[in-house]
């Protein structure tokens, strides 16, 4: 009885759920606001890293499949929201995060460094071969598509993707460990 009087007795800016969402909200913005910027050193071959899919990893680790499909479609629908909405990005955010969820559901990976950077890396190619793969159906089933013949597609993805996975999968643990953190200890509070 003395907690639920002593947690509603708190103003509404001090509650721990309105705090852990802004945390949140503001790291989903930080990486909003990262994702067109192109910072020296975090560029290779034109691409940057991809702020959002790491950001959905980070969540998908230790949520269920709904909650990920649900932060990827959020996600998906807000970089869509800064970019193109051709092909979307909210179809492989939502892949992304229901694919992190299952390894965790299946007990495949582990929380360190080495395991967190490598399932960005898978992520990163999966969410950029989704991608290619709504742009070649776009070109082949659109007479007028403005995308060029499958065969560039194919190379330029395999830049993009490599490209994309590296950076992504080596800055992951710079957004995974401080939010995970945050995380660890909001559920940690009564």
């Amino acid at each position: 009885m003395t907690l639920g009087v002593r947690a509603s007795s708190l103003p509404l800016w001090r509650q721990p759920w309105v705090i852990n969402s802004l945390v949140t909200a503001a790291s989903v913005l930080v990486c909003l606001l990262l994702l067109p910027s192109r910072i020296p050193g975090m560029e290779l071959l034109g691409v940057a890293p991809h702020w959002l899919l790491v950001w959905v990893v980070a969540w998908s680790i230790k949520r269920t499949q709904w909650e990920a499909a649900i932060a990827g479609l959020v996600l998906g629908l807000l970089q869509d929201a800064m970019t193109s909405p051709n092909p979307t990005h909210t179809l492989s955010l939502i892949v992304v995060g229901v694919l992190t969820a299952r390894l965790q559901k299946q007990r495949y990976l582990q929380e360190d460094i080495v395991s967190v950077a490598l399932i960005v890396f898978a992520m990163a190619v999966i969410a950029e071969t989704v991608l290619a793969l709504q742009i070649s159906f776009d070109q082949l089933l659109s007479a007028n598509s403005l995308y060029p013949p499958l065969g560039r597609i194919w190379i330029y993805h395999q830049r993009v993707a490599l490209s994309s996975a590296i950076l992504s999968s080596l800055w992951a643990p710079a957004l995974y460990y401080p939010l995970n953190h945050w995380w660890e200890r909001y559920v940690a509070e009564p």
